[in-house]
């Protein structure tokens, strides 16, 4: 099949979930800067979930670049992936109206566990299609990105019952971690 109408309804779907993000904002009715300060934990939850996504779009967007075609396997996997990025608007919402309560942390990792578990499984999905040998197999290598970012998320979501800003600082150190191109797959299909 061809991989085309996956990426269209993908980027639909990642436009519409931060779109939905946004619109959950909501502005201030005074129009002073003491009335910004009880909104800027919804605001530090939105730029994280926002940098998160923007993440997943970019590597979304790679991973098929060197994809030929897809097949139901991979259709069904994209959208689990998909199931779990929809579910990031309303964890951040929670999260910063709770200004990063435990129990709201906690749920925001494990959404972004799922997340990242969901991509790992997307990505199996294409090399098993496309082969050990294919662009997409030696451009993931052994993924330690992926599976060490699973590993953080593990640690930081009992973490939150601790304490919050921990997991919160893990979550960011994440995105951090995917913030550094990764141009593995960019150099193989240069080549």
């Amino acid at each position: 099949m061809d991989k085309g109408r996956l990426e269209a309804f993908s980027d639909g779907v990642l436009a519409i979930i931060i779109t939905i993000m946004v619109l959950e904002m909501k502005a201030p009715q005074k129009p002073d800067l003491a009335s910004l300060l009880p909104v800027v934990p919804i605001l530090l939850s939105y730029v994280l979930s926002y940098v998160h996504l923007g993440i997943y779009w970019n590597n979304h967007h790679h991973l098929f670049q060197a994809t030929e075609h897809v097949d139901g396997r991979v259709l069904w996997a994209n959208l689990h992936l998909l199931f779990w990025l929809s579910l990031i608007p309303f964890v951040t919402a929670w999260m910063g109206v709770n200004r990063f309560a435990s129990l709201p942390v906690a749920l925001y990792g494990i959404i972004l566990l799922l997340t990242g578990m969901a991509y790992y499984v997307l990505t199996r999905a294409l090399i098993s299609l496309h082969g050990s040998d294919s662009i997409i197999a030696i451009a993931v290598g052994r993924d330690f990105k992926g599976v060490g970012s699973v590993l953080i998320y593990l640690v930081a979501v009992p973490l939150a019952f601790v304490h919050p800003a921990i997991s919160c600082a893990l979550y960011v150190l994440v995105a951090v971690i995917w913030l550094v191109p990764d141009r593995r797959i960019e150099k193989r299909l240069a080549r």
